[in-house]
C-alpha cells in the first residue's frame, strides 16, 4: 500500500501554523510513513523544528511589514503495521510581525499551540483512509489562549489503482474565530510519474490550513527537490489593547516555493526552501466579527529551513 502524505491545518504540526511556516510549518501532522526496508516498532516518535523569514512587503494603503516565523513539534504514533497507525502531535508556532510606517500597528507577535490526532488506516489491499482531528489556539501576545481556540477535521480516502497511482477525495472542516466554519475539498493523490518524479498531496515545509500539492523529484538517495503551493488563511485572537480590542487579525495569501531536502541519516532530514507569497492581504475584524480594516500587500518573498527526525 502507498502511504498518504498530507498536511497540519489551521495554519497545526511540523510543519501544524506557521498556518504558520509557509510552504506550511502550520497544519495537522500526518501519521509517520514507514519505509519498506525498516522494521516496524510499536511506537514511533518524531520531532521537528523550522524557521522562515518573510521579507518586507509594501501594503497598498501605506507602510510595509515583514514576518519571522518559527515552529517546534513533537509527536508519537502507535504503529500496528505499515499501513495502520494512530498518533498524537503537539506543536508551538511563533509569528513575529514587524510593521514599518504604519500607525497604529494592527498587532504584534502571534503564538499558536496545536494538538493533532492523525490516523491512517488501510482497508483491504486498495483502499486507505486518513483522518486528522485537530484543536489549536492562535493569539496575540497578551491575549488569553482560551479566547483563541478553534478546532476541525481533515479526512479522506484514496484508492490504489496501480503501484504508481493512488487517488481519492477528501474534505476539511475548520472552525474560525468570529467567522463561519471553513469547508474545503481535498484531492488526495500519490502519483509516481516516473521512478524519480511524483505528484503528491503534502504539507510541504511550513504551516497552513489544509494540504497543498507538491511536485517531488528524488534526485539521489540523499537529495530530493520539490515545487509546491497552497492557499493560506491565518486568523488569530487580538489582545484587549490594540486597534480592535478582543478582535481578530487575519493574513491570507498563496505561497509558491521551491525546496531541497538532504537526508542526514536514515532518521533525520534537513530542508531549505524559498519562494514568494502571492495575492496577499491582511485584515482586522472587531469583537463582533465586523471588518474594521483590510489592505492587500505586494508579492512577499520568503526563505527558510526545517529539520525533522523520525523513524
Amino acid at each position: 500500500m502507498h502511504t498518504l502524505s498530507i498536511c497540519k491545518a489551521s495554519c497545526i504540526s511540523l510543519l501544524t501554523s506557521a498556518a504558520c511556516l509557509v510552504p506550511a510549518l502550520a497544519g495537522p501532522e500526518t501519521a509517520p510513513e514507514i519505509s519498506p526496508e525498516k522494521s516496524i516498532p510499536d511506537w514511533v516518535p518524531s520531532f521537528g523544528a523550522g524557521y522562515l523569514h518573510q521579507f518586507d512587503a509594501d501594503l497598498d494603503r501605506g507602510g510595509s511589514f515583514s514576518v519571522d516565523r518559527a515552529i517546534l513539534r513533537a509527536g508519537i504514533s502507535r504503529v500496528f503495521d505499515r499501513d495502520r497507525s494512530i498518533g498524537v502531535s503537539l506543536g508551538y508556532g511563533y509569528d513575529g510581525y514587524s510593521f514599518d510606517n504604519l500607525v497604529p500597528e494592527p498587532w504584534s507577535d502571534i503564538h499558536t499551540l496545536r494538538l493533532g490526532l492523525p490516523v491512517r488506516w488501510a482497508l483491504g489491499d486498495r483502499w486507505s483512509l486518513f483522518g486528522i482531528p485537530t484543536i489549536r489556539s492562535s493569539v496575540e501576545s497578551g491575549a488569553s489562549f482560551s479566547d483563541g481556540i478553534t478546532g476541525g477535521f481533515i479526512g479522506g480516502a484514496s484508492y490504489e489503482f496501480s503501484d504508481r497511482l493512488s487517488i481519492g477525495p477528501g474534505v476539511g472542516v475548520l472552525s474560525q474565530l468570529e467567522d463561519d466554519a471553513s469547508v474545503f475539498p481535498i484531492l488526495v493523490i500519490n502519483w509516481k510519474i516516473t521512478d524519480s518524479l511524483s505528484l503528491e498531496t503534502g504539507r510541504g515545509y511550513g504551516a497552513s490550513q489544509g494540504p497543498g500539492l507538491l511536485l517531488k523529484w528524488q534526485a539521489s538517495e540523499r537529495w530530493n527537490f520539490v515545487f509546491g503551493s497552497r492557499y493560506e488563511k491565518l486568523r488569530f485572537q487580538l489582545d484587549d489593547l490594540g486597534v480592535a480590542p478582543g478582535g481578530v487579525g487575519e493574513e491570507r495569501g498563496i505561497p509558491v516555493y521551491l525546496g531541497a531536502s538532504y537526508s542526514l541519516s536514515r532518521f533525520s532530514e534537513l530542508s531549505i526552501y524559498g519562494g514568494a507569497k502571492f495575492g496577499g492581504s491582511i485584515a482586522v475584524d472587531n469583537q463582533f466579527g465586523n471588518r474594521v480594516a483590510r489592505t492587500d500587500f505586494d508579492v512577499a518573498p520568503f526563505a527558510g529551513l526545517t529539520w525533522r527526525m523520525g523513524f
